[in-house]
């Protein structure tokens, strides 16, 4: 018995669900004037694009381009899929030593999930999200970006 009541409830909530909806779409039938989308091409200047909006990866230079990046892989071992290469070279110091450099990080937009788990990952804080959102192209190669400029470095931190 409980059973044919549990059945009969599905069925009852079920046809209160369609109904529900049927009443919205014959609401917005009956009063085409109603907008119900943004009209996105034409409102690209007034868009707001909340802050905690995570669109595609950057690495910030200063207006000496210098950056935070130390390359310790942690963001390329932090990607769930593989979107980071970090490429790196091995520098001989004043003292003799040699010390790992940043040469290029290269980043597959194509791939990116915008998990943000790279960010997380990165213990100096050299990358962050931005919230663009256009990232449509012709050609899949201008998905893959270089991050660090041409020339840059690291940034040392001065002695106080």
């Amino acid at each position: 018995m409980r059973a044919l009541i549990r059945y009969f409830s599905s069925i009852f909530s079920a046809f209160k669900s369609l109904w529900t909806g049927m009443k919205l779409t014959f609401y917005y039938m009956s009063h085409p004037k109603t907008i119900l989308t943004e009209p996105y091409p034409e409102n690209r200047e007034t868009l707001y694009i909340p802050e905690r909006f995570k669109g595609e990866v950057i690495m910030p230079h200063d207006e000496n381009n210098e950056h935070h990046c130390t390359a310790c892989t942690l963001c390329e071992m932090a990607c769930p899929n593989g979107t980071i290469k970090i490429i790196s070279m091995n520098e001989e110091t004043a003292e003799g030593k040699k010390k790992k450099v940043l040469d290029k990080w290269v980043y597959n937009l194509g791939m990116c999930t915008m998990c943000g788990q790279c960010v997380e990952a990165c213990p100096s804080h050299a990358i962050t999200m931005t919230n663009t959102f256009e990232h449509s192209v012709y050609n899949r190669a201008d998905l893959v970006k270089i991050l660090n400029k041409p020339g840059s470095k690291l940034k040392t931190e001065k002695a106080k």
